[in-house]
């Protein structure tokens, strides 16, 4: 038998106890160790070991169709509807959803409204992109006056100053920083408890003075950020949620 040396993706169909069926990713990876399932909300995902057949997977999954189904619910509970012009009625910022008002206008601009709220302004045939682009540029120009606001009470006793402050859309991690000294931040941190987001522009500021997670890098951010251990469990809780909703409305 070939040795498999590279992760092989596919889709299977899982036909639940309502006559539904939905698609679940298969995913054979060779540092597996068994088989195992997982569902979040891109769906859900079936994992085999290099050595276990497609037969034990599909009964495998077949056994847990009920927990998949429920975990599928809960997540569409919890799911964010694409934006909808007219249609949308709130927008989430900063851990809040706000009400949002559509009016008709020359060019496509999300802002703040003098009663706390949202409005998004749009011409009479407005564009999917334009609209988008309207709603992340937003996003940013919010996430930049918090980062502008928080950092200069972090920046003493650094090394140094980050070379620049980068927003952008993120799979997995919330922020990394560049040898030049770049920080990278992920979008969806605006959509999340601003302590959560200012926590994870401390954290990589401080890898300017530490570049590992060595126990000298979380005395760093202890002395900064004290906190720190009820954002990380924050971001265990809410999370995936944070970063689905961005994906959602980003498209």
């Amino acid at each position: 038998m070939q040795r498999l040396r590279t992760i092989e993706r596919d889709s299977i169909e899982l036909a639940l106890a309502d006559g539904r069926t939905v698609p679940v990713a298969r995913v054979r990876d060779p540092r597996a160790r068994r088989l195992k399932l997982c569902v979040d909300e891109r769906g859900a995902r079936l994992t085999l070991p290099p050595r276990a057949s497609a037969v034990s997977g599909e009964r495998f999954l077949a056994e847990h169709r009920d927990w998949v189904a429920e975990q599928l619910a809960h997540y569409a509970t919890d799911a964010i509807e694409p934006l909808q012009p007219g249609v949308t009625a709130t927008l989430p910022l900063r851990a809040q959803p706000l009400p949002l008002r559509w009016q008709e206008g020359r060019y496509a601009r999300l802002q703040a409204d003098t009663d706390g709220g949202l409005v998004f302004t749009l011409p009479a045939r407005p564009s999917e992109q334009g609209m988008r682009r309207a709603l992340r540029d937003f996003y940013e120009g919010e996430a930049r006056a918090d980062i502008h606001r928080w950092m200069p009470r972090y920046l003493a006793g650094l090394p140094r100053t980050p070379r620049q402050v980068r927003l952008k859309v993120m799979s997995s991690q919330w922020g990394s920083l560049a040898p030049d000294g770049t920080v990278a931040l992920d979008l969806s941190l605006v959509l999340a408890r601003p302590s959560a987001f200012e926590y994870v522009l401390v954290h990589e500021l401080c890898h300017l003075a530490r570049a590992d997670h060595s126990r000298a890098f979380w005395r760093e951010v202890e002395s900064r950020f004290p906190a720190w251990r009820d954002e990380r469990d924050w971001f265990h809780d809410h999370g995936r949620r944070t970063k689905a909703a961005l994906r959602a409305l980003l498209g």
